[in-house]
């Protein structure tokens, strides 16, 4: 049951949104944006027209906002105009800082340790709000939409395409400060959310998701096929975050979709996940293309992930001459992305470093192969993974006889996922940067899996005009 809520969050609503109602009507000047008052963002409407609010209100109002300002929602460069966007920066600000203050957190682990720095004032979110380093493409070539966003991976692989973003969400508050950093977008928030959905444009040509690994629950199928219903995917995949791509797909038609995932996604609960996935995606009338692909041919990290990509048979008739990139063996190394003066406190301390060696030999004993990864700086290194910063084991950088190795710093991260060095990191902590970095994409990969679908595309629609001038 869902609560109306209390008098002390709607105090709260009001203190966090007042200095946006002073100019709120003076920014509506388009024709989608008449209204940015946090009343026009409930987070769900009951049956009798209670609206409820709650943080996804919030995160919305934010993206809105956000997106808002990048679109030319001010006009003029007078002091008047200047203010007006420097209010919006703030209240974005007053919204990030504000989640860092009340958001409850399960247990006293790292995370909570940390949230005592992840503070808009120590970290330089805002300063330079207006000249971010990887803005939209102008004039854009095609439309596109960032779901489960991360760090932008895929958007940076796609605005590389000549595309436009027109909607991105990430639940994360972390990755959110992030993803706004080096865009200048707050991505919405909760994607399963009806709200949320609602600003999704109508129209746009190509869906960019890297959705969670998650198993379907079969049991109800089972049901219906025994009483001789039919199931679609509403019924096979309800309950995960798969559903609400499909969900996104059936309603607005793209052109395309592309999808990462891991690697086990094709053998994950004895194949029956992507099973669903497959056969889901062709039931919305899409072909369905895919490939495991290793990330080594593009960085020295051995990142095996697989692409999901599909184009509306409605409109390609299953016609078009679609091929992922070619794979080869690394030709990069570990010590290409190495910085030359590494701060000492990523080296191991004793203490660790005896654990990580007695905890290999324990599992080697055993005949396991658990242990650290002791990195050849002239090969490749295993998978980062999201765990990274909690001891560096599995890519652990040899420094000489007699020095304990190192971790990787979160800029190496970085670039070990192909992200250029003017990617803004520092919005956050080296936790959650570390885990931002072992959770994204890697990101000349999908840019070259984006480069052939966009020229299968074009191919198709130019060939389409010969035929049909």
């Amino acid at each position: 049951m869902k609560l109306a809520p209390s008098k002390q969050k709607i105090e709260q609503v009001s203190f966090f949104s007042k200095n946006l109602f002073t100019f709120a009507n003076d920014m509506a000047k388009k024709e989608k944006i008449d209204d940015l008052k946090l009343q026009a963002f409930p987070e769900e409407t009951t049956n009798d027209g209670l609206n409820i609010y709650g943080e996804t209100s919030y995160e919305n109002q934010m993206a809105v906002l956000s997106q808002f300002l990048h679109n030319g929602g001010i006009e003029g460069n007078d002091a008047d105009a200047n203010n007006k966007r420097q209010g919006i920066v703030k209240a974005i600000n007053d919204f990030l800082e504000r989640k860092n203050i009340v958001d409850d957190f399960p247990e006293v682990n790292d995370v909570f340790l940390e949230r005592v720095s992840e503070t808009p004032a120590e970290y330089p979110l805002f300063n330079d709000f207006f000249n971010i380093p990887f803005p939209d493409p102008n004039p854009a070539q095609f439309t596109f939409i960032d779901l489960f966003a991360g760090m932008g991976g895929f958007r940076l692989a796609m605005q590389a395409q000549g595309g436009k973003c027109v909607f991105s969400s990430e639940w994360n508050k972390f990755a959110q400060k992030t993803y706004f950093a080096n865009f200048g977008e707050m991505p919405f928030g909760d994607i399963t959310k009806k709200s949320t959905k609602s600003y999704i444009p109508e129209q746009f040509d190509i869906l960019c998701a890297g959705f969670p690994c998650q198993p379907f629950s079969i049991a109800g199928v089972s049901k219906k096929n025994s009483l001789g219903r039919e199931t679609g995917f509403k019924d096979k995949t309800q309950g995960t975050l798969f559903f609400d791509v499909a969900d996104i797909i059936s309603k607005h038609r793209p052109k395309a979709f592309y999808l990462e995932n891991v690697k086990n996604l094709t053998s994950h609960d004895n194949g029956n996940t992507f099973r669903v996935i497959q056969d889901t995606l062709e039931e919305l009338n899409y072909s369905v293309h895919y490939k495991v692909m290793d990330g080594q041919t593009y960085v020295p990290q051995h990142r095996e992930r697989i692409m999901i990509v599909g184009f509306d048979r409605n409109r390609f008739n299953g016609e078009e001459i679609f091929s992922f990139p070619e794979q080869h063996r690394a030709t990069r190394t570990i010590q290409e992305i190495l910085e030359p003066n590494i701060d000492p406190k990523y080296t191991l301390s004793d203490k660790l470093w005896k654990y990580l060696q007695d905890y290999a030999e324990k599992h080697k004993a055993k005949g396991n192969g658990f242990g650290f990864g002791l990195t050849d700086l002239n090969g490749i290194s295993r998978t980062l993974s999201a765990r990274y910063y909690k001891d560096g084991s599995e890519i652990l950088i040899p420094q000489g006889e007699g020095v304990n190795p190192r971790k990787l710093s979160p800029r190496e991260c970085a670039r070990l996922m192909g992200y250029p060095d003017n990617y803004r990191l520092n919005q956050v902590s080296d936790v959650q940067a570390y885990r931002q970095c072992g959770n994204s994409v890697i990101v000349p990969l999908i840019t070259a899996v984006s480069e052939q679908i966009i020229q299968t595309i074009n191919n198709y629609e130019r060939n389409f005009n010969l035929r049909h001038p």
